[in-house]
């Protein structure tokens, strides 16, 4: 692979370090700059940059283990260079050893290092040398530590894993979560059968790998080594990038072809244009011009024409709207931590602060939209997170502060999706997540490694007939 390649990652990686910006918009950007050059190449930056940031807690365990100097010492420049090599060692097979530890040092001579080369290429070549004698922490003295290595999650984040399920399952969850995720795509529902074929087979023949959702025949997995939107379909409108889990919320939604719905917190736009499919009409709000502007491009191409953007704060309670929605979607600002496959650095960013003041805006959001509902209409509460303060508790505040009623998912979701649940359940802490049976049999939590889709929550609520207002 061309030095250029590992230079385009070396900066990508010092841009994340320095500006905390999301990995995968970065990576986009550039991609984007770079669309010159071949697929290979470009497939070539993309997992060496995403796996060093995937595994960076593992590679600093191995680095500190073999260097004089700690990783936390090093320059920027050389931190990231360490990393994005014994990546390639330890887990790109196709690049041999000797020129990972070569196109090192010519990197660090050329970025003005060359006092350093020594350094760089003595411990890489010791790497190389015991990378199959490399060990992890004992589980046995220090569980936590041990996964956190091995699955390179912040200990802090195993450790909380840890207090709501089982070790095994928090392995499995961990593995899940490193498991290369493709990207989902669903069909128009407006698609015949035979449209949906023909669609699928001219994806295929450009190049993509389809898979269907076990669990929403609309949904497949697509691997694709390129830009998805050159694929057939993309921009007449067939199909549009969204993962089987926001599927899987307005399915439970119960939408009905009458219904007046209300996106809260509408960005980027996946649940609206599914709704306007099932409903009457869709409001898609959101906080900023900039938020909505994804979703009018997405209405535009997907031809969605019941569908009202309008910018605003869902922490301010509309009174026009009060008494008037059938469905509410509240899919609310959270940690994210369900969608770590595909956005690899969140873990690193995330904090238990940050957690504590997400649990109060969602609260604020979600009591001041609650009274847009109609008596016997249904809020549909979702987030992409694994986070009982954040999903379960949530449930327990709507129906016994705010007073909805739990609405059973069962025939709302698949059996196989909720036999998946029972399992989930299986390897919960006693205790620990404090729902009545009915709450929980109102909701349900995703998680990969036990579901095939991202770790997202749902849950299905309903305000009384009796309920005149909500206070």
């Amino acid at each position: 692979m061309a030095e250029n390649s590992r230079e385009i990652v070396l900066d990508l990686l010092l841009a994340i370090e320095r500006e905390a910006v999301f990995s995968n918009q970065l990576i986009k950007a550039v991609l984007d700059k770079y669309d010159y050059l071949e697929g290979r190449e470009k497939a070539f930056i993309k997992r060496l940059t995403e796996g060093t940031l995937e595994r960076q807690i593992e590679l600093d365990y191995y680095l500190d283990g073999i260097s004089d100097v700690p990783v936390r010492r090093m320059k920027p420049l050389i931190r990231c260079l360490m990393r994005m090599s014994v990546y390639q060692l330890l887990y790109m097979d196709s690049v041999p050893d000797s020129a990972v530890c070569n196109e090192a040092c010519k990197l660090a001579v050329k970025r003005k290092f060359a006092g350093l080369r020594g350094f760089v290429n003595g411990v890489l070549r010791n790497v190389a040398r015991q990378k199959d004698r490399l060990s992890l922490p004992d589980p046995e003295e220090n569980l936590p530590l041990y996964l956190s290595v091995k699955y390179s999650m912040p200990q802090w984040l195993v450790e909380f894993f840890l207090a709501s399920y089982t070790a095994p399952a928090v392995e499995k969850l961990l593995e899940g979560l490193l498991t290369i995720h493709p990207v989902s795509v669903r069909f128009d529902g407006k698609l015949s059968e035979q449209s949906a074929g023909k669609l699928r087979r001219d994806m295929e023949q450009a190049g993509a790998v389809l898979q269907k959702s076990p669990y929403l025949p609309y949904s497949y997995l697509c691997r694709y080594a390129d830009n998805l939107t050159t694929l057939p379909g993309f921009a007449d409108g067939q199909w549009t990038v969204q993962d089987v889990s926001c599927a899987l919320a307005i399915e439970a939604a119960g939408l009905a072809p009458g219904d007046f719905v209300v996106d809260a917190c509408a960005s980027p736009g996946g649940k609206t244009l599914l709704a306007a499919q099932r409903a009457k009409h869709v409001l898609a709000r959101d906080v900023s011009e900039e938020k909505l502007e994804r979703i009018l491009e997405n209405i535009e191409r997907m031809g969605a024409e019941n569908v009202e953007t309008q910018v605003w704060d869902a922490r301010i309670t509309d009174e026009a709207l009060v008494g008037r929605a059938d469905v509410l979607l509240l899919d609310v600002p959270c940690s994210g931590l369900g969608i770590i496959g595909k956005k690899r650095d969140i873990k690193y960013h995330v904090s238990k602060q940050g957690m504590t003041e997400l649990r109060a805006l969602q609260r604020e959001i979600v009591k001041n939209s609650v009274p847009y509902l109609k008596p016997g209409a249904t809020l549909l509460y979702s987030t992409c997170t694994i986070n009982p303060a954040e999903n379960e508790e949530m449930v327990a505040y709507l129906t016994r502060e705010l007073g909805l009623e739990p609405v059973p998912l069962q025939g709302r979701l698949p059996e196989v999706l909720l036999s998946g649940r029972e399992a989930v359940r299986q390897c919960e802490k006693p205790d620990h997540f404090a729902l009545t049976a009915a709450e929980a049999d109102a909701c349900i939590q995703l998680l990969p490694g036990f579901m095939e889709s991202d770790g997202f929550f749902i849950a299905c609520l309903r305000r009384p007939l009796s309920q005149k207002t909500v206070e």
